[in-house]
């Protein structure tokens, strides 16, 4: 047995004083270790995710712009007019022009009440009198009867569309039948450009100059200076797009019904068409390997002609329901041409049509039944805590704020549940085209009776905005999935809607009867657990 000594209970008692003494500096040391890694941590998880990258091509602010117009509308409007022509031969007289009611405000205001964000006008079409004192003609309204020679509908339209804030675009037409220097290359092209100077230096901003390859198949051979117009175009409204068959802006859908394609890319070939000769087919659905971005405008006139005839009466408000589906729904702008008359008006039965047309998408969109449910996604770039790219953000209007899905998944669904079962038979999607279009093909489900999940509707492209049609579906939880996407699919909105108005597979026949005085619906058809699928 070993005993400890007077000395060395002498030498253990200072180690165990230092013990005590380091011990507090030891823990101190792991808890500041500790609180500099948390406080770290959260530092670095203050930082939001940066958004993703876009995928190329992507549109400009001024693109971006006439895409949330979803409607313009197109005034046909000249000598046409009092001659009961489409095509006017050049030869008309002047003085044949005098529009006595002439009313640019009631253009104006007709439009801009029933949803038309911009206004286009034939300041020039294909006989070649002008709209307004050109210096380069006496072929205009200088020459006509009207206000005995001192009238300009463009500068009336202008200031008119300026006080109501609605845009203004104009369309010259190259053809002109009645210029003499039509068929000399250079000559007509000085001139043209000419009278496109006047236009877009006297009357302030256009938003869109409207341009196309319409020319009789014996008139005279002529070369357009395209890529000279385009350039002076944009070096004098910079904010304006341009329209034609190629763009560079916006292109022809490839029709003059007003339809495009289910399957619309705004990606698109330039050098795969040529103006005044087009494939209907990559015209009206684009092209998924384009490196251009010229997204579809669908034009279609309210009446059988493009200029207003005593003898035709227009399309009814149900046709045109038709065709915002199938335009604005497609991913396109709807260009409807509502011709004024002789008078120098928009007509009493279009103005009703109008009327009715904005009443209806009214008593349909004016509620999201999606913004009833709880939303959830599959994932959510940089985690679930991330609110900058949540499921939310579907549910906000716009094309801005987006739910993005987490970094290579494979999996892409958004799920609504609602409280209670609720009745639809339209789906709206966007994308936030600014960061490009990405969606290939997308299904909705829905949970049936039986508890298990069915398929209500199938699309392919979204774009800056999808409507899909179908039977109704009545049920309490929903789910969008994305199949097919370019890259990561973001979705800046989801929509849930009915309409009584739709049956599927063709357009009902309700007449104006069918709206109450408030424009709701006053009866219903067509009630399915089951539907057909249809992405019409």
């Amino acid at each position: 047995m070993i005993k400890k000594t007077a000395a060395d209970h002498q030498t253990l008692k200072p180690l165990k004083s230092n013990l005590k003494f380091r011990q507090p500096i030891i823990l101190t040391i792991i808890i500041y270790y500790l609180t500099s890694q948390t406080s770290l941590s959260l530092l670095l998880s203050s930082h939001p995710t940066p958004p993703p990258i876009p995928i190329l091509p992507i549109p400009t602010s001024q693109q971006i712009s006439w895409q949330l117009t979803e409607m313009a509308m197109f005034l046909h409007f000249g000598t046409n007019t009092f001659t009961d022509s489409e095509w006017g031969t050049g030869h008309a007289d002047p003085s044949v022009f005098n529009p006595t009611a002439f009313n640019a405000s009631q253009w104006v205001n007709v439009a801009k009440g029933n949803g038309f964000s911009r206004v286009i006008l034939t300041a020039k079409h294909h006989d070649g009198f002008c709209l307004w004192p050109s210096e380069y003609t006496d072929y205009s309204v200088k020459s006509s009867s009207w206000r005995n020679g001192t009238g300009d509908v463009v500068k009336e339209l202008t200031q008119a569309a300026k006080s109501a804030g609605v845009q203004l675009g104009l369309y010259l037409s190259p053809w002109d039948r009645h210029e003499p220097t039509y068929g000399d290359t250079l000559e007509y092209n000085e001139y043209y450009m000419g009278q496109m100077t006047e236009l877009l230096t006297r009357y302030g901003e256009i938003r869109e100059v409207w341009l196309d390859g319409a020319k009789g198949k014996k008139e005279k051979d002529m070369e357009y200076f395209f890529d000279d117009w385009f350039s002076l175009i944009h070096q004098l409204q910079p904010g304006a797009v341009i329209f034609s068959d190629d763009g560079p802006d916006t292109r022809w859908v490839g029709d003059e019904s007003g339809v495009a394609g289910t399957t619309c890319w705004s990606l698109f070939n330039r050098s795969a068409i040529k103006i005044g000769d087009t494939d209907p087919k990559y015209s009206g659905e684009g092209d998924p390997l384009g490196h251009d971005w010229v997204p579809a405008e669908c034009d279609v006139s309210i009446r059988p002609g493009w200029f207003w005839h005593a003898s035709q009466v227009p399309k009814t408000a149900i046709s045109l329901l038709d065709l915002y589906y199938k335009s604005v729904g497609r991913n396109c702008l709807l260009l409807l041409n509502v011709p004024p008359n002789s008078s120098g008006l928009i007509s009493q039965e279009d103005i009703r049509v109008l009327e009715e047309f904005s009443e209806i998408r009214k008593s349909i969109f004016s509620y999201n039944l999606a913004k009833g449910s709880l939303i959830s996604a599959s994932s959510v770039r940089g985690g679930p805590s991330d609110s900058h790219y949540g499921s939310h953000n579907v549910l906000e209007e716009g094309i801005y704020s987006y739910w993005a899905p987490g970094k290579a998944q494979s999996n892409w669904v958004l799920n609504l549940d609602f409280l209670e079962a609720v009745t639809f038979n339209i789906l709206l999607v966007q994308e936030p085209i600014q960061l490009g279009q990405r969606i290939i093909d997308f299904h909705l489900d829905f949970l049936n009776e039986e508890g298990e999940w069915e398929e209500a509707v199938r699309g392919t492209t979204v774009g800056y905005k999808r409507l899909l049609r179908f039977g109704k579906v009545e049920s309490s939880k929903l789910r969008l999935v994305i199949d097919k996407s370019r890259a990561e699919p973001l979705v800046s909105y989801l929509g849930i809607y009915e309409d009584p108005f739709s049956i599927l597979g063709h357009v009902s026949n309700f007449s104006s009867t069918s709206l109450s005085k408030d424009g709701k619906p006053l009866q219903q058809n067509m009630h399915h657990h089951s539907p057909s699928v249809s992405s019409f």
